[in-house]
């Protein structure tokens, strides 16, 4: 039978007592030296950086991360647990920039580089008690005496060996990612530090039409959040299992009495266009792939001609909603992560503009 558990246990307490036993007799670097001769098992944690404060997420994610190497060492493994620290860094940079009252790259040159950087090196510490602290508590073992730091020459001239070795067996090559760029910090950043300072915007976002080649007054009507990126327009992208129809109108836009066709989201017509239409044919996304259509700016011709890859027409891809817009979306393979990957999958040319 069940007996429940008494309330005045000290569970507190009893986990101070634990670990009180496990520094005092050495337990975890004893469960090294006894596996010194069993095979290895590498673990690599990401470090953490000690200029903030350590949270919830952090604790999570510690505990996490001790089970595996905890495991793998009850299976008879070696496991060299080396806690490190990230001393690297754009967080690190504007922490000191708040403490100094200085914003941005031309501020850090006033007030000097080396001043800069040394203020760096001290400011990766101020939590590091905080941090040892927290791990010791939520029992995550590591060796925390001995740890690896970014900002030392033995880490950097590793890095520097793994580069190597990485060119020497021909694994390094030149090519594009796209990333979030910001113009303050004048430096790429990446998806943890955009979160950092994540908001909800206004944005202006456009329909625009793109006449398709062969079919008098017939235009894909697309839909884009970024329209400064058109001059760099390489293809336009459809959901292969949506249903996408050819709408007929009987005025222009300018309210020319002409018949004008459009492919579109058959979903979405009823929802952009007031004037009366009729649907001429319907059909899947993926009967649309490969049509052709007139590009909308000239700026790229000859880069594009140059590069030898077909362009603009359309191509298909799962990440198209039916939500917003039209069903169909302008794809530029050097802005946003979902047109880089459908200009590397149909290997569409790379048009950057900006420079």
């Amino acid at each position: 039978m069940y007996e429940k558990v008494a309330t005045d246990m000290g569970f507190v307490d009893r986990e101070q007592e634990v670990l009180k036993f496990w520094q005092e007799n050495r337990i975890f670097h004893k469960s090294i030296e006894r596996r010194s001769s069993c095979p290895e098992f590498t673990f690599y944690d990401g470090p953490p950086t000690a200029n903030g404060k350590p949270h919830i997420g952090h604790i999570l994610t510690r505990v996490i991360k001790d089970i595996i190497p905890r495991y793998q060492t009850m299976k008879g493994k070696h496991v060299l647990r080396k806690a490190g620290w990230d001393t690297h860094g754009l967080p690190v940079e504007l922490e000191v920039e708040k403490m100094l009252g200085i914003d941005g790259k031309p501020q850090i040159e006033a007030y000097g580089v080396e001043p800069f950087i040394k203020k760096c090196r001290e400011s990766v510490w101020k939590y590091k008690g905080e941090w040892e602290q927290m791990s010791d508590r939520v029992g995550f073992w590591a060796d925390m005496e001995n740890p690896y730091v970014t900002y030392e020459n033995d880490y950097i001239e590793s890095e520097w060996w793994a580069l190597r070795t990485i060119w020497d067996k021909g694994l390094l090559y030149k090519g594009h990612k796209i990333v979030p760029y910001c113009p303050r910090c004048g430096t790429s950043l990446s998806s943890h530090e955009v979160a950092q300072g994540y908001q909800d915007v206004h944005e202006t976002s456009i329909y625009v039409r793109f006449r398709v080649v062969g079919e008098p007054d017939a235009y894909l009507a697309a839909w884009t959040t970024t329209p400064w990126t058109l001059p760099s327009n390489v293809a336009v992208c459809v959901n292969p299992h949506e249903e996408y129809v050819l709408a007929e109108f009987d005025k222009d836009l300018d309210g020319t009495e002409k018949k004008v066709r459009y492919y579109i989201a058959g979903v979405l017509v009823p929802q952009i266009f007031d004037a009366p239409y009729r649907i001429i044919r319907r059909m899947p996304g993926s009967e649309l792939v490969g049509l052709s259509y007139e590009p909308l700016f000239p700026y790229a011709q000859k880069r594009i001609a140059a590069s030898g890859k077909k362009a603009f027409y359309v191509t298909a891809d799962e990440y198209v909603t039916l939500t917003d817009g039209t069903g169909i979306v302008h794809i530029a393979p050097a802005f946003g992560e979902d047109d880089a990957r459908v200009g590397q999958k149909n290997d569409l040319p790379f048009v950057q503009l900006v420079r």
